[in-house]
């Protein structure tokens, strides 16, 4: 009897677990409306009041008031603008999921791309490394890697809590994984924290948006994160969206020159880091 009871115990546990596995699959990585209600922005980084000085923007950035990092052929007929955090696990779950995808359209000159980098959970939860990051990011850029880069940042991101990034030698490791990165401009262009004014200014742009949360993700100005009206966002819908707004365009063919390897500009005015 109590080996028969002990049995229907298991098999209502692992019931549970499956009811759980199944409807975690069907919610989908891309069902974070709830997760974005908690990544929304609350107080700024620790380090917005030293943000004074000369901004060292990355090269190839645009976008004055509102910085940016452009990815795709410049005159694609559709434009898809990302505002993340490096540190925020709603993007990672956006980009992890829809990453390939996005490449796919970029590469077929169906979508430019405009990253904006925002260092909210700094803010939110204390710490540097949302801001320590972007800044990475942004000295990937200058040698013409931001995309790899910036792929495997979010396929690396700690849990929210761990201010990994904060540590270089963390982001030095990181960049071992994209072949041609880690280099001494690099590495000095890490350390020196050369666009961390430029990040911060990006971090102000998106504060005074009207933005609810980390990520925002717009196609030709109209959101499509979490939904696109009464679509939820998924892989198919993301294609199809786009497919609809280029509907009797051409795909862009101005595709920037791969930018070669150069020495980042020196930081215009110490850092304090």
């Amino acid at each position: 009897m109590r080996l028969q009871e002990e049995r229907e115990r298991q098999k209502a546990r692992d019931k549970r677990r499956r009811t759980l596995i199944v409807s975690a699959a069907v919610v989908g990585v891309l069902g974070l409306a709830a997760v974005v209600g908690l990544i929304a922005a609350n107080t700024g980084d620790k380090g917005d009041s030293s943000g004074s000085g000369p901004v060292a923007a990355p090269t190839g950035a645009t976008g004055k008031d509102q910085p940016a990092i452009p990815v795709g052929a410049t005159d694609a007929p559709s434009t898809l603008t990302i505002w993340e955090d490096f540190r925020c696990p709603a993007c990672a779950q956006f980009e992890n999921a829809v990453r390939d995808t996005i490449h796919q359209l970029t590469d077929s000159g169906q979508i430019k791309v405009e990253y904006h980098l925002a260092t909210i959970i700094d803010g939110n939860m204390g710490g540097s490394g949302s801001l320590n990051a972007a800044n990475a990011a942004a000295c990937a850029q200058d040698a013409g890697k931001f995309v790899p880069y910036h792929d495997v940042l979010y396929q690396n991101q700690p849990p929210e809590p761990d201010d990994a990034f904060a540590d270089d030698a963390k982001l030095f490791e990181l960049a071992a994984k994209v072949p041609g990165l880690d280099s001494p401009a690099f590495r000095a262009c890490v350390s020196e924290g050369t666009h961390d004014t430029w990040v911060r200014k990006s971090n102000e742009a998106f504060r005074s948006g009207d933005f609810r949360g980390t990520p925002t993700v717009l196609l030709n100005g109209e959101s499509i994160f979490p939904a696109k009206g009464n679509e939820r966002i998924s892989v198919e819908n993301l294609k199809k969206w786009v497919a609809e707004a280029n509907k009797g365009k051409k795909p862009g063919t101005a595709f920037p020159s791969p930018a070669a390897p150069a020495t980042p500009p020196a930081p215009a005015s110490p850092t304090g880091r």
